[in-house]
């Protein structure tokens, strides 16, 4: 069943501003992070037909939503519940997910890192960037990508692992859609699984997952790497996003992965058109509603070297950086870039400016 109302916070300004600014706009926290928000987009959604409005905080209060009281009281709290630590790393400020694409073919950096000694030194490189978590993946998930099998995914990521486990203690995501895969990087080593398939592809992911007892980054795509980009459709893309993450993170509770273990990601260039991908980094303070930590991973992506007019993926950093702040500016609680240092510098410089947070989550 499909909901019949959603929050999508707005207003939002530094959470280390004066208290007396906040008693003048009226803020709450978002997600326990950086930012609080003062107002909200209010949207209804009744069949093929969606209104919209803006309220603030005491209008929202003081509105008699009738039958649908539940369904706004439910996002509003998740809106305001801070996060919980994932793996043990805080989510009270932006973090970095460093990517390590251990591929011949991933549409940026495809052959870069794709022998185990590179990747790990690749991945030490990222760690002294800034990176707070290293993602590593053994199979290109880049438009018209062809599937790699579960024994060539491992015999890529394993060694890769291993390594950075031996030489780094930060966090290491494993991004693939096979419970084989998952099983065989947490027993390397790794901390998160990270599926662009949302646990759908393999039929046993969302049993394994639940059994590895380790967090689960839920995407969203629309069709597989083969497929998603011919001629995707949406009634409404941000509110069909939202309706997706959602059902999945229902289905990974249903199936004993707990709620404080799952993230949710748009799944920018998954399925989706210029105007999708604009739209969802519009609109993205919505998924805040899901009552999960939120990851967007834009860097480098075709729609990127679209508005800026670089065709060439690894010249893309400026935009990609933009897209990284303009995320962090909606309370999204971790980017995944290609780019650490440019997005360590630009993050640090828009937290210190904005919030008056320094990158080590200190007051400046």
């Amino acid at each position: 069943m499909l909901r019949e109302i959603y929050l999508r916070p707005l207003g939002l300004f530094p959470a280390a501003l004066h208290e007396r600014a906040k008693e003048v706009w009226g803020g709450l926290p978002l997600a326990g992070g950086w930012l609080d928000f003062s107002a909200l987009e209010v949207i209804e959604r009744n069949g093929a037909r969606t209104d919209r409005f803006i309220a603030g905080l005491g209008e929202f209060f003081e509105r008699d939503w009738g039958r649908r009281t539940l369904n706004a009281s439910d996002m509003f709290e998740a809106l305001r519940a801070p996060r919980h630590r994932l793996a043990g790393l805080s989510l009270d400020q932006p973090r970095i997910m460093g990517i390590i694409n251990v591929t011949p073919d991933s549409f940026s950096d495809g052959g870069q890192h794709a022998d185990a000694a590179g990747a790990v030194a690749h991945g030490q490189e990222l760690v002294a960037e800034g990176a707070d978590i290293l993602d590593v993946g053994g199979e290109s998930t880049r438009p018209g990508a062809e599937v790699v099998s579960e024994a060539e995914e491992i015999r890529r990521i394993v060694p890769v692992i291993v390594g950075l486990r031996a030489k780094t203690d930060v966090r290491i995501s494993i991004d693939t859609r096979k419970s084989a895969v998952m099983r065989e990087a947490v027993s390397a080593g790794a901390d998160i699984i990270n599926d662009v398939s949302a646990l759908m592809h393999d039929p046993l992911s969302l049993e394994t997952a639940a059994d590895l007892g380790v967090p689960v980054v839920l995407m969203h795509a629309q069709g597989d790497p083969r497929t998603m980009q011919d001629n995707p459709h949406y009634e409404d893309v941000v509110l069909d996003v939202f309706d997706f993450l959602e059902a999945r993170i229902e289905a990974a509770v249903r199936a004993g992965i707990p709620r404080e273990h799952l993230l949710v990601d748009p799944g920018i260039g998954f399925g989706k058109t210029l105007q999708h991908n604009i739209a969802i980094m519009s609109g993205l303070s919505l998924l805040h509603g899901l009552g999960v930590p939120v990851l967007l991973g834009a860097s480098r992506k075709k729609f990127i070297g679209t508005l800026t007019g670089v065709g060439v993926a690894v010249d893309r950093v400026h935009g990609s950086v933009g897209a990284a702040l303009a995320a962090v500016a909606q309370g999204a609680q971790i980017v995944r870039v290609h780019d650490v240092a440019a997005t360590k510098a630009a993050m640090a410089v828009f937290l210190a400016t904005s919030t008056g947070i320094a990158s080590d989550g200190s007051a400046v």
